[in-house]
């Protein structure tokens, strides 16, 4: 496999030349990936001036405060790592901390899974789980054994009930916007299904979510509940649906002492390990494709990263698909070897949604 060259690019300050070898010898097995969207430079020193894109990487102490402010003000992330792990701090003040083994090659690492466009976070995550010397066991050297990823530190205990399981494989899985649409779809024999609802006053919401459960019940389907969990519990809907912003003033353990699924959503590694740390009934992962249905805080993840998600937790936990998914695109979606795909105007935006619902499912039976 031809050696990808990095040697010629500002990657690491200062020079260093061995990591660059090290870093060229981990990229070429990562596969054929987008360059990064910003050009990354890993400072092992104290910059002379800090700039957007760098990463300030700090060993075995804090770094100075002050210093710190001055690196973040000038758009520069910090990276305090020790033996027991990395912490990331972004110039906005995120912050993101792992536990695991450092190994040896991980700055080569981290460079290699910058240079293939994932976010720092991410790239981090991926670093972690990297081992020295898997660059030379084969042609795609990605890390797929989840019992080498770090930990994500600092987060609360998950519920002692763990979250009921669902199926293994949830096929077809229609979002959508109204308890109308659930009797609809549910109708045309649509097994799992989310009620959506924006935007809607306390008795709408109610009636709304109420009403699907029941459709639920009557066609014995499975219908999840986004965002709403108190409404969902008190309905005794099948599941509920959350988002990472979510699990921080959600009720986790309320959600399992009431018997609903919990699903997740995910856009990256971080984020996976962190959903991963509640035990919850499947996780979602997108976009995968650019969407139209709502603001999109990250980039389209694609395909090739999906099929490395499912790669890495296709045994452990239900996967489902989202984004930017149609009727064209659904046949590489599920070649990814993802159990579960969910669309929204690929059925109701369809001008026959009963025909694009059947579609979509003969989709799924070859």
């Amino acid at each position: 496999m031809k050696t990808l060259t990095l040697a010629n690019r500002d990657l690491f300050w200062p020079p260093a030349d061995e990591l660059i070898e090290v870093a060229e010898r981990i990229r070429a097995r990562l596969g054929d990936w987008p360059r990064a969207r910003v050009d990354w430079r890993i400072c092992l020193a104290a910059p002379d001036t800090a700039r957007s894109g760098d990463i300030v990487v700090v060993i075995g102490a804090q770094a100075d405060a002050g210093d710190a402010r001055a690196w973040r003000t000038a758009g520069a992330s910090l990276i305090v790592a020790d033996i027991g792990g990395a912490a990331l701090t972004t110039a906005g003040g995120e912050r993101y901390a792992l536990e695991g083994k450092l190994p040896e090659d991980w700055l080569a690492a981290l460079a290699a899974f910058l240079d293939c466009g994932f976010e720092p976070p991410d790239a981090l995550v991926l670093a972690l789980a990297w081992r020295d010397g898997d660059e030379t066991t084969g042609d795609d050297a990605w890390p797929v054994d989840l019992a080498r990823f770090p930990l994500v530190a600092g987060l609360p205990a998950a519920p002692a009930q763990p979250f009921p399981l669902c199926a293994p494989r949830l096929g077809l899985y229609p979002v959508l916007p109204s308890a109308q649409w659930v009797e609809r779809v549910l109708a045309l024999g649509v097994a799992t299904v989310q009620l959506r609802v924006k935007d809607a006053p306390p008795d709408r919401l109610r009636a709304e979510i109420g009403q699907a459960v029941a459709a639920g019940r009557r066609h014995g389907a499975s219908v999840f509940i986004n965002d709403y969990w108190r409404e969902a519990a008190e309905a005794g809907a099948y599941g509920v649906h959350l988002g990472q912003e979510d699990l921080e003033t959600a009720d986790l353990a309320a959600i399992a002492q009431s018997g609903m699924r919990l699903g997740l959503s995910t856009h990256g590694y971080f984020e996976m390990l962190r959903a991963l740390h509640f035990r919850p009934s499947y996780l979602a992962f997108g976009a995968v494709f650019p969407t139209g249905t709502k603001t999109l805080a990250t980039a389209p993840q694609g395909l090739a990263r999906l099929e490395r998600y499912v790669r890495l937790l296709g045994e452990q936990v239900p996967l489902v698909a989202i984004g930017g998914i149609d009727l064209p695109r659904l046949p590489a979606v599920l070649a990814t070897g993802v159990g579960s795909v969910a669309v929204v105007s690929a059925v109701t935006g369809a001008a026959d949604p009963a025909r694009a619902v059947a579609d979509l499912q003969r989709v799924f039976d070859i």
